[in-house]
């Protein structure tokens, strides 16, 4: 089971049209599809078009917490750097609560999610034997 509606490469998401890029997520999205929704959907990709030009890495839209039971609604991976994304289209503030949306969000990735542990490094072992 895929922990996102759609990923894929910078590079290729920038090549991409929104509506190919919103067809992706409309096929992987389980509910009914508000148009409110859609609409957010077509906002965040046209956003992210433009944001992203000068960057490589990776894209993840509507990324499952499992833990959390949530999705956020954005992540890029660029070098060593994961943005944790949460759009509010047509907000004109940023509340507390939201804001603390994406703490909790970034917490989770860093102490829960299997990929984004630090390996265990074993401490006093030889180089040679």
């Amino acid at each position: 089971m895929r922990r996102e509606y759609y990923s894929d490469t910078i590079a290729n998401f920038l090549n991409t049209t929104p509506n190919e890029i919103l067809g992706e997520l409309v096929k992987s999205n389980d509910f009914a599809l508000e148009q409110t929704q859609r609409d957010a959907w077509l906002e965040e990709i046209n956003i992210l078009q433009k944001a992203l030009q000068l960057y490589k890495g990776s894209i993840y839209f509507e990324y499952s917490i499992p833990r959390m039971g949530k999705r956020i609604d954005v992540v890029v991976i660029t070098g060593s750097t994961i943005f944790v994304l949460e759009f509010k289209v047509g907000e004109n503030e940023f509340p507390s609560h939201a804001i603390d949306q994406v703490w909790d969000y970034a917490l989770d990735l860093k102490n829960f999610h299997e990929t984004s542990l630090k390996p265990k490094v074993k401490k006093n072992i030889p180089l040679h034997p």
